[in-house]
């Protein structure tokens, strides 16, 4: 079942009901008909695989205000995993309900589902091969001196004879 979301999601919808999680960014339009929920021209169990936590995150807010039957959900998402995907939309699902009644803000803030979660990726530092990971430190630098392979062989009684 293929359906054309652009007359429902534009580039920027209306009453910005767009939301971010960690790299993840939904964007949502909420329609009063009867339930269903759509991610990305496909229904919310088939784009998020079937797995039950991210299914019950897009539905969590609907279920709270107990509006499960009586609203449809169009979402565009991208970036970050599906799992991030999934909180951005229950993200932006909460607030495009508080834009329809502000009296759900109450209900909404008990279960932190108006809360944006900004954590991102730690960028790269000079000098070092991750964020912080540094490349492992010797204290024995150089080949040649007391430290070299002719000291150690002679140390272990394998020199060579003259």
């Amino acid at each position: 079942m293929k359906l054309d979301l652009s007359d429902y999601v534009k580039e920027r919808p209306p009453g910005g009901f767009a939301a971010q999680w960690k790299c993840a960014i939904a964007r949502v339009v909420l329609l009063e008909w009867n339930g269903k929920v759509i991610i990305n021209n496909r229904s919310a169990r088939e784009y998020l695989q079937d797995h039950p936590l991210w299914v019950k995150y897009v539905r969590a807010a609907l279920k709270i205000l107990r509006l499960e039957t009586s609203v449809d959900v169009f979402v565009k998402a991208h970036g970050g995993s599906l799992s991030g995907q999934a909180q951005a939309i229950c993200l932006g699902v909460a607030r495009a309900l508080l834009k329809v009644n502000a009296n759900y803000r109450k209900a909404l803030k008990v279960y932190s589902l108006l809360t944006r979660d900004s954590r991102v990726v730690e960028r790269k530092k000079a000098g070092l091969k991750q964020a912080r990971k540094a490349p492992q430190y010797s204290k024995r630098i150089g080949s040649r001196g007391a430290n070299g392979p002719a000291w150690s062989m002679k140390r272990l009684g394998l020199a060579r004879p003259s």
